[in-house]
């Protein structure tokens, strides 16, 4: 029992006096993630006359994309600011967000949730289980991909995808869809 005590108590108080060990934070140039938010704006401007709501839908993932997603509202990108805004309610909505492969038990609501937002609206299915069922597929509770239940507007590939490709495939629907409806005025 003695020679147990000697070995704990120094690994003990180097462990609470020693900073964590963790990589740091990637290096994001803040001219690039600027002139994505201004572009995007802008386009929303041009193509809703305001600003984009987006509902985040998580269909039955990992929550690897939900972290990136929840990283567009941090400090370093604060879409807020730009008048980019996420909501809790499908009937605000321009875009549906949605994230995971499509489980069995989460078919429904999805759908439901698609039949709530009003139109215009743009499905994204964001991350490589929505485009596909990544990982997930061929499992017994996995559908595939969101587009075996709805018509998908944008895939942004990635496991996760990164803040600032959640920032150009937003860009990317907006810039697609705008001369859309400057052909039918």
């Amino acid at each position: 029992m003695q020679p147990l005590r000697r070995l704990l108590w120094p690994r003990l108080g180097r462990s609470l006096f020693s900073p964590p060990l963790s990589d740091p934070a990637p290096a994001v140039p803040d001219a690039v993630v600027q002139a994505l938010v201004e572009r995007l704006e802008e386009a929303a401007q041009a193509r809703l006359g305001r600003s984009l709501s987006i509902r985040q839908v998580d269909a039955g993932s990992c929550n690897g994309c939900e972290l990136e997603i929840n990283a567009l509202g941090n400090v370093l990108y604060d879409l807020e600011r730009f008048g980019l805004r996420f909501v809790a309610s499908p009937r605000h909505a321009d875009v549906l967000l949605v994230t995971g492969p499509l489980t069995r038990n989460m078919r429904q609501a999805l759908e439901r949730t698609a039949a709530c937002t009003p139109e215009p609206k743009w499905v994204v299915a964001a991350g490589d289980c929505a485009v596909d069922g990544g990982i997930f597929q061929g499992s017994y509770a996995v559908e595939g991909g969101i587009g075996a239940a709805l018509p998908v507007d944008l895939l942004i590939p990635g496991c996760p995808p990164t803040p600032t490709q959640l920032l150009e495939g937003l860009l990317a629907l907006l810039a697609a869809q705008a001369p859309k409806a400057a052909a039918r005025r």
